[in-house]
């Protein structure tokens, strides 16, 4: 059944339930400590869903959008940040000029 699952049924890369390549991959379950950068992302994210510029399901599409190499190399959070600027992008909220400056001034 799981062979026909990876075969016909349509599904974004995100949807790996049943995925015959992913079912043998142990799912890690332990508690772990947020990072900073996770931590920082949340926030943002949190702002801007407070002051109703993006939603939750913004970021959800734009996470699901991720091409796959990109979604199986970044960490949950860097998903996350990488949809949030996309969004923020396309509806102008900053330019990409404006964004590669603020990108300069990180240390």
């Amino acid at each position: 059944m799981t062979e026909l699952a990876d075969k016909d049924v349509p599904r974004a890369l995100h949807d790996m339930g049943g995925v015959s390549r992913y079912m043998c991959e142990a799912v890690d379950t332990e508690p772990h400590e947020l990072t900073d950068f996770d931590r920082e992302v949340d926030a943002i994210r949190q702002l801007l869903g407070a002051k109703s510029v993006m939603s939750v399901d913004e970021l959800r599409r734009g996470i699901e959008a991720l091409p796959e190499a990109d979604y199986l190399r970044l960490s949950y959070y860097q998903r996350w940040l990488l949809s949030m600027t996309a969004t923020l992008l396309q509806k102008g909220v900053f330019t990409q000029a404006e964004l590669a400056q603020a990108m300069k001034d990180i240390p």
